[in-house]
């Protein structure tokens, strides 16, 4: 089946208000969305409306590719430092990354710890509902609204709730330079220990991951960089054997394959996502039993892979966090779901938004609703 392409929010709201079926959102389809239904395309709601590097401020459309946006702000010595993952090998789509799909996801990366996630950087939304109306909510600037914060909640609804035409954002400085310190430790007891170590000093930690080793993560001015790191290795000396340090762009690529998750790419099985308390990680794994882990924001997000058709969220049983399915099969999916399930009462609330939001239940209808 063709897919819709509007090319401006006008012909986007027509399009919704026309719907008699409905439809999968796509931005550059990278994200492996499997829903019933015609495609929606936004890659034509592209450009950016407005850049200004000193009020750290960017309006682009929710079409616009991530990449653009990089090198735009990359320019003046800027960025978006949530900085969102890339899925493109953990799930084996192409296309182009859009902002967009960020928003819509929550998309946030390693430095979540330090900065915040997508949301906390997000400033403005325009959107069109599912009856065909064109929604502006925020602006230029942060600031307290009163009412529906929709902002924060178009951020994470995945496309239930309206169809992004053009997000608002905060950019933040690019640093001079960064370093990641590399600890072998004896098992994930000590991983999260040594993470938790480093977190919790003064030194302004920006990743700390586990990945076979336990990697730390500071940045900014070269001078600042070298003394926080100097002082980090007396810390996490206690914990393991400290490797040699990693610096500016091989540091850098480091995180980019944290970030994407790079060690489960052309891997076999389904690849679950979940947000734990950290001290609670060594149990999720040791009753998952995973086929490979990844450990971030101090052991607060796992990635796991695992066999298919695993249910992991029946085996973390009394642990409280969520666990979410980022990649397996449909029959999997549809018997599991692919979001955690929400508590009753906050599922009721959950339900009742998108029926104001979507009333003919035409956004990517079941995507975030629990399995019966």
């Amino acid at each position: 089946m063709k897919m819709m392409m509007p090319s401006s929010e006008a012909e986007l709201a027509e399009l919704v208000t026309g719907l008699s079926e409905p439809v999968r959102i796509e931005g550059g389809g990278t994200r492996g969305m499997v829903i019933d239904g015609a495609a929606l395309g936004t890659s034509g709601l592209s450009g950016v409306a407005l850049y200004e590097p000193g009020a750290l401020t960017l309006v682009a459309g929710a079409g616009t590719p991530v990449a653009e946006l990089d090198a735009l702000l990359a320019g003046e010595n800027q960025r978006l430092a949530f900085e969102p993952m890339d899925h493109r090998g953990l799930l084996g789509t192409s296309g182009e990354p859009t902002i967009g799909g960020v928003v819509a996801g929550n998309i946030s990366g390693p430095r979540r710890i330090a900065v915040g996630a997508c949301r906390d950087h997000l400033l403005g939304v325009r959107f069109v509902d599912g009856a065909g109306q064109v929604i502006m909510n925020g602006g230029r600037v942060m600031k307290n609204v009163t009412g529906y914060d929709l902002v924060k909640l178009m951020c994470g609804s995945w496309g239930t709730l309206g169809v992004l035409s053009q997000v608002s954002l905060k950019v933040l400085p690019s640093v001079e330079t960064e370093a990641t310190l590399s600890v072998a430790v004896a098992d994930l007891h000590a991983a999260v220990a040594a993470m938790s170590a480093a977190l919790g000093s003064p030194f302004e930690v920006t990743g700390a991951a586990f990945d076979g080793q336990v990697r730390i993560r500071v940045e900014g001015f070269a001078e600042s960089v070298a003394y926080r790191a100097g002082r980090l290795r007396e810390i996490l000396g206690a914990h393991g054997e400290i490797g040699e340090g990693i610096e500016a762009e091989t540091s850098a690529a480091l995180w980019r394959r944290l970030r994407d998750v790079e060690m489960f790419h052309g891997s076999s099985g389904d690849i679950w996502k979940l947000s734990v308390k950290p001290s609670d990680a060594p149990e999720v794994i040791a009753r998952v039993v995973p086929e490979e882990s990844l450990l971030d924001w101090g052991g607060g997000l796992i990635w796991l892979r695992v066999a298919e058709g695993s249910d992991v969220r029946a085996k973390m049983n009394d642990l409280s966090g969520h666990a979410t399915i980022v990649r397996a099969g449909t029959s999997t999916r549809a018997r599991l779901g692919s979001f955690q399930p929400e508590p009753t009462a906050l599922a009721k609330i959950s339900a009742g938004i998108r029926a104001r939001f979507d009333p003919r239940g035409v956004l990517n209808p079941g995507l975030m609703e629990a399995v019966e």
